[in-house]
């Protein structure tokens, strides 16, 4: 079947990019936004996304429905959307693209296949799309090419195999590494501060370890807005870590340090992005 009308929940920083590249390649993008929040109804005015309302709605709309949420959402967000497809008697294609562990992907896809629609997994890896820049959208399932119709169209598709677990799998071992080395890295740095070798330590790093000592100078002033979102990612990368005989350790442990992120007075709103030395200072003292 051919996809037309393409549903995102939610049009958020990167569901509204994503949905508004869609809409500029040809497609019908809409939404529900009942229980958004404003910033997210923001989102879908200025990318072009219609609000269509309910999720029955929705159902009876959209040919295809992009999951783009924070992690803890996406369990609920699936069952809502099968229940509407229940009710609707009409099942759709269903791609969930959130970070999300193998296993609980494979639970929502008993959930929605159960209504009749069809499960795509889904892993983004990138950031929103732009000008000249398409993240990659990681896909598996027997229903993977459809998710694959759209690449080209503001995003990548990478097709991994028929089974439900496996782009997942590669996007939550992907983020394990770059998430996990940005908490291990504010972690160690906010440490140095309390022991009060902090501008020594960032003096070594120049000198022997500049790349990485860049990339993070990079990356701190961008994370008081996603640490929230990275908590819950964390903890399903822990899962699945334990879930093949790993220890979860050390991501339960990122998930800690971004919920104190998260909980900091840099994540208040309005607050400006820090520098490296302004964010490590702030979180030392929390």
């Amino acid at each position: 079947m051919p996809v037309g009308t393409i549903a995102i929940l939610s049009p958020g920083e990167m569901g509204g990019a994503v949905g508004g590249a869609l809409s500029r390649s040809g497609f019908q993008v809409i939404t529900s936004l009942e229980g958004r929040s404003e910033r997210s109804r923001q989102s879908a005015q200025r990318h072009g996304i219609r609000d269509v309302g309910g999720y029955d709605a929705l159902v009876r709309a959209a040919d295809l429905v992009l999951s783009i949420l924070v992690p803890a959402e996406a369990v609920a967000v699936a069952t809502r959307t099968a229940e509407a497809m229940r009710s609707a008697k009409r099942g759709i294609y269903y791609a969930d693209c959130n970070a999300v562990a193998p296993a609980t992907v494979q639970a929502m896809a008993e959930i929605v296949e159960s209504a009749g629609g069809n499960f795509i997994d889904g892993g983004i890896i990138g950031g929103p799309p732009r000008a000249g820049y398409a993240p990659r959208f990681y896909a598996s399932g027997k229903s993977a090419h459809v998710l694959a119709e759209l690449s080209g169209k503001g995003i990548e598709v990478v097709t991994v195999g028929d089974e439900i677990g496996k782009a997942s799998a590669v996007k939550m071992c992907y983020g394990a590494l770059t998430k996990g080395t940005i908490a291990l890295q504010v972690s160690l740095l906010i440490a140095a501060a309390r022991l009060g070798v902090y501008d020594d330590l960032a003096a070594e790093f120049r000198h022997s370890q500049a790349d990485a000592m860049k990339r993070i100078e990079g990356q701190i002033g961008r994370l008081p807005t996603v640490a929230h979102r990275w908590i819950g990612e964390m903890e399903e990368i822990a899962s699945m870590f334990e879930a093949v005989g790993l220890p979860g350790n050390f991501h339960y442990g990122s998930a800690e340090l971004f919920r104190m992120v998260a909980g900091s007075p840099l994540a208040q709103p309005g607050v400006a992005r820090p520098s490296l030395n302004e964010a490590v200072g702030t979180l030392a003292k929390s």
